[in-house]
């Protein structure tokens, strides 16, 4: 019987070789909709998922095979935006280090040297949700030990500073400071509330702010709190395709269709 199966996998695996890219893409997809309907595929003809460099990066942090990585490359894009604007960058839930690790490598290469970089996290995972949070988290979930946050990020070690415990505890700790890019990841109404309230006032004209949980079904709260934050400011939030958000402080904004 293993036998047969491995025949079968050769052969499989020879005709599919056999054919062209756009045919494969075409069964993919087929199979696709009959096992998640609502499931969208895209051409994979991307060059970004050549680019080595970002690659290494997440082949350290083990998520070449992930779910993410199309959004770990708009953090590293984005990055892009604010070579040029003053003052320094935050994270706000950090989990084992990637986006901080894409922060920190293009603070190293940006012409506005002598960033440094500020963490935030409980490293106990996310706090309790409220009632606007749905019911797909939990207390307790993506909790990382802090070791691992720190030797993943060993390389930034003196550009960079950790304030571990709940948003908004130890904010005050860098109210002096002022900001070109924040990203908020910490999935809940609660602490993107609190994230948004803090940093919106101390970043920089031309800074942005990118909230990775904004426009996720899972995260209801988060969308609910940076839209709630924004409503009588001039700066809404711009819908990524690949999910999150992001604004840049001073710059109005159209409203969402939705």
């Amino acid at each position: 019987m293993l036998r047969l199966l491995k025949l079968q996998l050769s052969m499989y695996s020879r005709w599919l070789a056999a054919i062209g890219r756009t045919d494969r893409l075409f069964i993919l997809s087929t199979l696709g909709r009959r096992i998640m309907p609502e499931y969208r595929f895209k051409w994979p003809e991307l060059d970004w998922w050549k680019n080595e460099s970002f690659n290494r990066i997440l082949r350290a942090f083990d998520e070449m095979d992930g779910y993410n990585h199309d959004r770990r490359w708009m953090i590293d894009q984005l990055m892009r935006l604010v070579d040029r604007i003053p003052g320094d960058t935050a994270e706000c839930g950090a989990y084992k280090g990637l986006g901080s690790y894409i922060i920190c490598n293009r603070n190293c290469q940006s012409a506005t040297q002598g960033r440094i970089h500020h963490v935030f996290d409980s490293f106990s995972g996310l706090s309790q949700p409220n009632s606007k949070d749905g019911s797909y988290w939990k207390s307790g979930n993506l909790s990382v030990d802090e070791r691992i946050f720190r030797n993943n990020l060993k390389d930034f070690e003196s550009s960079m500073r950790v304030y571990r415990g709940w948003i908004p505890t130890r904010f005050q700790e860098i109210a002096d400071r002022t900001f070109c890019f924040v990203h908020i990841d910490v999935d809940l109404y609660e602490p993107t509330r609190d994230s948004m309230a803090f940093f919106y006032d101390r970043m920089s004209p031309g800074g942005l702010i990118l909230c990775d949980d904004y426009g996720f079904t899972t995260c209801p709260g988060a969308t609910t709190a940076v839209d709630e934050f924004l409503k009588d400011k001039p700066e809404k939030m711009i819908s990524l395709a690949s999910g999150s958000g992001f604004l840049l402080r001073g710059l109005r904004t159209a409203d969402a269709l939705r």
